[in-house]
């Protein structure tokens, strides 16, 4: 996300301490992206070179220092509202990385490495499910980062799902580890069983 953008919000509003910027935008998305404050301070510096935000305090350090929004800023601020995001390659997700290293590894389960992280994911979704349920209905900054939240979360169960289908219907890739010894000797395939489903859906309501 822009962080300075975001500053450059919280500065519409009124002039505003570094300090003070860095807690508002805390509260108004319900702590759920943790902000350091070098990072704001590093942040305002930049936008002051760059003439969107001014400060009349020269002689003090940035944590005395109350920044206001110029024009400059607020242009910028509604341009960058309505510009939609640049297209590109699609992001190095790691747990897509994961999936595909596995599949080329003889000794790993990938059909259980994929349950795996499906019911982390699914925990994570309840999680957040419990959040909003407790967040005051006045606190609409919250309910939209959650919802955004559990709506990419459900998108990651979708692809697990989706991704255990297509390793299934190709039975020459590596999708269970390979049988022992003891499991041979027993006449066993060694493969484990595949845990029961979450209801990730059921996490969102």
């Amino acid at each position: 996300m822009s962080i300075r953008h975001a500053l450059l919000a919280l500065l519409t509003e009124a002039p505003k301490y570094g300090l003070q910027l860095r807690q508002e935008f805390e509260a108004r998305t319900g702590e759920v992206w943790p902000l350091n404050v070098g990072q704001v301070y590093t942040t305002l510096q930049r936008l002051e070179r760059e003439g969107h935000v001014e400060t009349d305090d020269t002689g003090r350090d940035g944590a005395q220092k109350r920044y206001r929004l110029t024009v400059d800023g607020e242009r910028e601020l509604h341009n960058w509202l309505r510009t939609p995001p640049q297209a590109g390659p699609p992001p190095r997700d790691e747990l897509v990385m994961k999936v595909q290293v596995a599949i080329h590894l003889t000794q790993v389960d990938v059909t259980e490495i994929l349950q795996t992280h499906r019911r982390r994911i699914v925990e994570e979704m309840q999680r957040y499910t419990h959040l909003k349920a407790d967040a005051a209905p006045e606190d609409i900054g919250l309910g939209l980062v959650v919802d955004a939240e559990l709506f990419r979360l459900e998108a990651v169960v979708r692809w697990l799902d989706a991704a255990d289908a297509r390793l299934r219907s190709h039975p020459t890739l590596p999708t269970s580890a390979p049988p022992t010894d003891e499991s041979l000797a027993a006449g066993q395939e060694g493969r484990p069983t595949r845990p029961a489903r979450d209801d990730a859906a059921g996490a969102r309501r």
